[in-house]
């Protein structure tokens, strides 16, 4: 049997036409033929070639397509496109750099859209909201940045963090030099799934479709090159209105929200025998031990199936603001724990203690503390106890965050910013 030379489709991403592109690359390149390199690509394209014979036109695709997922996979197989404007229009000069302001909550909402779409995957290809189908054009998309950004881009939109300070809707990157465009990879990081952070929920796009799954930290392979990066036009959603007693929406509660609601729900719960579920908060993070907590409390109610799903609903939220029906039982055969104890605020060390050529601990606290609390966008290294416009400018972003303008929302902080940061 015999197999000619087949110029490869550029727009298809199948393993033949990947094969061939790069052989014919090489071979340009280098001036002087078809390298070593080359040749095995070659003849792993004849050889893919050779299978489609035997089972059919367009079987090639069709056995990538078809094969199955594992649970570790060896090699990243996430070749991606250039930038580009939606729909892959050209990019402008003065939108390639805007960040346009969100929250954790939109960044999760977007990217668990794409994964119950099952958006194939593609590099030439974009979805019906505009953006490339693939990992860095997932990214874009779920951080709405207007654009389909790169894995060597993407960082241009945001700060390097620390492991330790993932939350839900930052990412992890890994840049390929030596295979820039179709070795590298994005990541957007759903939350830990263990309490020893040695696994974490992925939420990426890769072949055949975006998918959702439990992977090691920091990925299957190549796992010392990713970075952590958050993005810089996060904000912090508007804080609950104290007192109020209003449902917030379903929205509101479930994997990857983070707002003040889920605080004050963990606190009811808590309130009402759930103390046992947590390990350490509530707080604002929507974690497994709200929902079995919201669970254990409708159960307590005599809710079952669908009434008793560990998501609170109006009933739920009902019940617990007015403190009506049952409280949560002990866990059968244990008594109750004491429900967790909050660490009161820090004594506020005084307004001086802040400002231009102020140096000490005191900031360096202060400037963690807002990092915490998702203000660390300002920060480009640091925080540390050298005072600078980064913790003038997060101080500010945290009091407007509270409501407050004009000289409460100078960026310097008083008691009031004091004991709210620190509560």
């Amino acid at each position: 049997m015999e197999f000619s030379d087949v110029e490869p489709d550029e727009s298809c991403a199948c393993g033949g036409c990947t094969a061939r592109r790069r052989a014919r690359h090489l071979a340009v390149r280098s001036g002087r033929g078809v390298s070593a390199q080359a040749r095995g690509a070659r003849r792993a394209a004849v050889l893919l070639a050779a299978v489609g014979s035997v089972f059919g036109g367009g079987a090639v695709a069709s056995i990538a397509a078809a094969a199955p997922r594992t649970d570790s996979p060896q090699t990243a197989t996430t070749p991606q496109g250039g930038v580009a404007g939606l729909f892959g229009a050209p990019p402008t000069a003065r939108r390639s750099l805007d960040r346009p302001a969100t929250t954790r909550t939109d960044i999760m909402r977007r990217a668990q859209s794409w994964v119950d779409q099952k958006v194939p995957y593609s590099m030439s290809q974009y979805w019906s909201d505009g953006y490339r189908q693939d990992c860095s054009g997932f990214v874009s998309m779920a951080w709405g940045l207007g654009s389909s950004q790169t894995t060597w881009t993407l960082p241009d939109f945001a700060d390097r963090i620390s492991k330790d300070d993932l939350q839900p809707g930052d990412v992890l990157i890994y840049n390929n030099a030596n295979d820039p465009q179709g070795g590298s990879h994005a990541v957007l990081f759903g939350g830990w799934a263990d309490g020893a952070h040695t696994k974490y929920t992925a939420l990426e796009q890769t072949r055949p479709g975006t998918t959702e799954r439990s992977t090691p930290y920091a990925y299957w392979h190549n796992s010392g090159g990713y970075q952590p990066y958050r993005y810089k036009g996060l904000t912090r959603p508007s804080p609950a209105p104290d007192g109020s007693d209003a449902f917030p929406g379903a929205d509101a509660f479930g994997p990857g929200k983070v707002n003040d609601y889920v605080t004050r729900l963990g606190k009811l719960l808590v309130e009402r025998g759930g103390g046992r579920f947590y390990r350490e908060g509530p707080g604002p993070d929507w974690g497994e031990a709200d929902r079995k907590a919201t669970e254990a409390f409708q159960l307590a109610q005599g809710w079952r199936g669908a009434e008793a799903d560990g998501y609170p609903g109006k009933d739920t939220w009902d019940f617990l603001v007015h403190h009506k029906g049952k409280d949560i039982p002990p866990a059968a055969g244990a008594p109750a724990p004491p429900p967790p104890t909050t660490q009161a605020p820090p004594p506020f060390p005084g307004a001086d203690t802040f400002g231009p050529g102020k140096v000490n601990d005191y900031v360096t606290r202060l400037g963690r503390q807002l990092v915490k609390k998702g203000f660390g966008g300002y920060y480009r290294e640091g925080p540390s106890p050298d005072w600078g416009e980064a913790d003038r400018k997060a101080t500010e972003a945290f009091q407007r965050a509270q409501g407050w303008t004009g000289a409460e929302a100078d960026g310097y902080p008083g008691p009031h910013t004091w004991k709210l940061l620190f509560s």
